[in-house]
């Protein structure tokens, strides 16, 4: 149950990533409250997940979860670049990602 607490709040990692461009630069208020509502929620999450995770694979994740799916919006709501040399890399994430999961014992 902690692996899915730990991608739930890698999801509201890209939350409050996508909603900093939003907030332009806190100045906007209702993106300014979600964003914010969604560092927080993150992060407890993230905090839960770390009573069984061990510290280095959860935040990995969380990071990894978190940049991966910024990146993907990243590139379909602002028209960032998707060359093949980003989305391979975006690949090589995911795939760190899989393998700390398999190697973590829980």
């Amino acid at each position: 149950m902690n692996w899915v607490i730990l991608i739930v709040a890698g999801l509201f990692e890209i939350a409050w990533a996508i909603g900093l461009k939003y907030s332009e630069g806190f100045t906007r208020p209702w993106p300014t409250v979600a964003t914010v509502l969604a560092m927080a929620i993150s992060l407890g999450l993230l905090g839960i997940a770390m009573k069984t995770i061990p510290v280095g694979t959860a935040y990995a994740v969380w990071v990894g979860v978190g940049m991966t799916g910024t990146a993907i919006l990243g590139i379909v709501l602002f028209d960032e670049s998707a060359n093949a040399l980003r989305l391979l890399s975006l690949g090589f994430i995911v795939a760190g990602l899989v393998g700390l999961k398999l190697a973590t014992p829980a």
